[in-house]
């Protein structure tokens, strides 16, 4: 059985040709909703891979699954979970950083 990829955000090359096309042009674009987006999926994939680790953990208890699998699951879980904490971690720090700002 094959694991799912990591979650990794993707960049779509027409989107990104796009984007740049209208602030080239000085167009306001909804970066907002596009961030948003783009959490949103990364988030589903750190809770997919849970998910997937927790799928995987209950098969070794009931002697279904190899366990190799189980270890893969679990170790692409913590590092999906270990990558969102860092990237929360650097955007607590980013906005801390904003409110100290002198105005």
């Amino acid at each position: 059985m094959s694991m799912p990829p990591i979650a990794v955000p993707r960049l779509n090359p027409t989107a990104a040709t796009e984007a740049y096309g209208r602030v080239a042009r000085g167009e306001q674009g909804n970066a907002a909703d596009n961030f948003t987006a783009a959490l949103r999926d990364a988030l589903s994939g750190v809770v997919e891979a849970g998910h997937a680790a927790d799928a995987q953990a209950i098969k070794a208890v009931s002697g279904e699954a190899n366990i190799t699998d189980v270890v893969t699951a679990i170790t692409r879980a913590e590092l999906a979970l270990q990558t969102t904490t860092a990237v929360r971690d650097r955007v607590v720090q980013a906005y801390q950083d904003i409110m100290r700002m002198p105005i």
